[in-house]
């Protein structure tokens, strides 16, 4: 009689079926990706040369940026605070308001695309709550594109900033002073479209009194702040790399378990499918030409191609021009769908509530993101 312990029960083999099946839908850039290293490793053979591809300390900042805020995340710290300031709005146009500039600043502090999935649920509970569902694919937009042009302003708000900062070695300083214009400029257009909402009388209720763990919370709060001065290269980037772990795995290892190794496993895959391609003459001739002509125009409409993450590694390597790269490839996140992997996120949450209606959805997204694309561009190439 065979050991029934030899063989996976039924139901857990199943499980796991849908989890290879979902794989590729929740993670279809790092599946990308993937492909893509594959595929270039035929042309350039694995040898010493792929060290040089992996930027070590990109990694380990994105790491322990990503560790702490869901520590941070794990006590509910900024959706308690982000409920208890929308609440305090009295009309729909005022609580989008509050709930776009909450992303806004979310994704500077702790990455578009967690920005996303923190704020987008306390957006859904606004609208649902008050019978104002209907607004939702604007509401949701505007939260997107706050997330994707919020993060522009910091090194650590986008993945592809915290690369290019660490790649170029871009002074503090001078980075601020590249981003700070379309930075403001993508605040006042945003403010601007959410006074296109109407001004509904809205009552949303006082959140319970829910206090948030006073040592937990200041503990996660020095961790933020060394990864912080981490990224800034105050401190060497293999200390923090040592400590966030170290201190989390006692105080929420659940914290470990939770970060984005799909996306970190994203940038390897770009660092090769990237690192290859730089070693093609073809390639180096060919985006050596282009970037030498408008690498803004070039960096830009590659996201909308490939998205902004693997743009900005990929065209690092063939040019030096790191300002109008920067800025491609931050207001090339608007767009298409895939110009950023948050509009994906905001994507997947809309239709998880409003199935039926993704062709409105995609519609109106493409009108919102297409005409910021155009008047970022316009003002990015006329201020130089």
């Amino acid at each position: 009689m065979e050991d029934s312990q030899s063989f996976i029960h039924p139901s857990r083999a199943s499980a796991i079926r849908s989890a290879i099946l979902r794989f590729p839908r929740k993670n279809p850039v790092l599946c990308v990706a993937f492909v893509l290293a594959v595929v270039t490793a035929f042309l350039v053979p694995p040898d010493g040369g792929y060290r040089s591809y992996f930027d070590l300390k990109t990694l380990s900042c994105l790491f322990c940026v990503l560790a702490v805020v869901c520590a941070l995340k794990n006590i509910r710290f900024f959706s308690r605070l982000a409920r208890k300031t929308v609440v305090l709005t009295g009309n729909l146009r005022a609580a989008t308001v509050a709930l776009v500039c909450i992303t806004f600043v979310g994704s500077m502090l702790i990455a578009n695309d967690m920005a996303l999935l923190t704020f987008l649920p306390l957006g859904y509970f606004v609208l649902s709550s008050t019978g104002t569902e209907r607004y939702m694919a604007p509401v949701f937009i505007l939260q997107n594109i706050a997330a994707n042009l919020g993060g522009m302003l910091t090194p650590f708000g986008n993945p592809q900033n915290l690369y290019l900062y660490s790649y170029f070695s871009i002074p503090d300083r001078e980075f601020f002073a590249i981003m700070f214009p379309p930075f403001l400029l993508a605040i006042a257009l945003i403010l601007a479209c959410c006074f296109f909402l109407p001004r509904l009388r809205i009552e949303l209720r006082e959140p319970e009194e829910d206090r948030l763990p006073a040592a937990r919370t200041a503990l996660y709060l020095i961790l933020f702040a060394l990864s912080i001065v981490m990224v800034f290269r105050v401190i060497p980037y293999w200390i923090g790399l040592i400590v966030i772990p170290a201190v989390l795995l006692f105080a929420d290892r659940r914290a470990l378990a939770q970060v984005d190794y799909p996306l970190l496993l994203t940038f390897v895959c770009f660092f090769i499918f990237a690192g290859n391609l730089s070693r093609l003459e073809s390639v180096q001739r060919m985006l050596g030409d282009l970037l030498g002509k408008n690498p803004l125009v070039v960096s830009a409409l590659s996201c909308q191609i490939i998205s902004n993450v693997p743009s900005a590694i990929l065209l690092s390597r063939f040019t030096s021009d790191y300002r109008n790269l920067l800025r491609g490839v931050n207001i090339g996140g608007t767009g298409t769908l895939i110009a950023s992997l948050a509009s994906l996120i905001t994507f997947r949450e809309y239709t998880r509530h409003q199935p039926t209606r993704k062709g409105f959805y995609i519609g109106l997204f493409s009108l919102f993101n297409f005409a910021f694309l155009a008047i970022l561009l316009v003002f990015c190439s006329v201020i130089g």
